[in-house]
């Protein structure tokens, strides 16, 4: 098992006033050559969208984009004619293909919302453009996966172009789950949203991740109850 270590404390940050952010992978201003992506994994953003807050129409072309609310609600309208609000239980997928325009904006004008926003490079380029999002039971991941992300119709999650999957899940404190490789090589970042956990006697704590590969399967132990998402996506380019 090979592993790469990201504390919350060590990541990027910027603070727009309407919007604090912290980059797991160099992002905007910020730029760190050793932390550029995992894999196919090349953005990871957990914002802090103040009431009011908005991301004017900008475009984006052969990116998978994954957002994830953690607290609040976010509105999102794009070209394609997608247009939803996304909120707390809610996963949103995108698939910017040939190129495709969309804003974001907070749902509501005094509350602060909080999210996750990801990026993965596609497996087929310039596909046509498409959205989607779903409602998840935050029920159905209690020490378990959820899969709210996969090309696998059976996995019950958005459909990605990519051989990639995202899953939630929430562990009681002294649990242990473990995780499975869907695809043979792929490697898994791997982050604590909230609580604390030990990965291959690796202790983390709430927003540390880590990125495992070089195996296919690896456990999680629950020092106190704790939330975690993991991506897992090819690790070469060529494939």
């Amino acid at each position: 098992m090979k592993t790469v270590i990201q504390k919350a404390a060590e990541r990027g940050s910027a603070n727009h006033g309407w919007l604090k952010a912290n980059y797991y992978f160099s992002f905007s201003g910020y730029s760190n050559p050793e932390k550029v992506h995992f894999g196919l994994l090349r953005v990871l953003n957990d914002d802090h969208i103040a009431g009011g807050g908005a991301f004017p129409t900008h475009p984006h072309d052969n990116m998978e984009i994954v957002t994830i609310p953690l607290s609040g609600a976010i509105h999102h309208k794009d070209s394609t004619g997608g247009e939803g609000v996304i909120k707390t239980g809610d996963v949103q997928i995108m698939s910017a293909g040939s190129g495709v325009q969309h804003s974001e904006s907070n749902d509501s004008k005094t509350e602060p919302i909080n999210l996750f926003q990801l990026w993965v490079y596609p497996k087929v380029r310039n596909i046509k453009p498409r959205y989607d999002q779903r409602t998840f039971s935050l029920k159905d991941r209690i020490n378990k996966w959820q899969f709210v992300v996969s090309p696998n119709e059976a996995d019950g999650g958005l459909w990605i172009n990519q051989d990639a999957r995202f899953a939630l899940t929430k562990v009681e404190a002294g649990k242990e789950i473990s995780y499975t490789n869907a695809f043979k090589g792929n490697g898994v970042y791997l982050v604590v949203i909230k609580g604390k956990v030990t990965v291959n006697n690796i202790e983390l704590a709430t927003r540390d991740a880590i990125g495992i590969s070089e195996t296919d399967t690896f456990s999680i132990t629950a020092s106190e109850d704790a939330e975690l998402l993991a991506v897992e996506v090819p690790m070469d380019f060529n494939d």
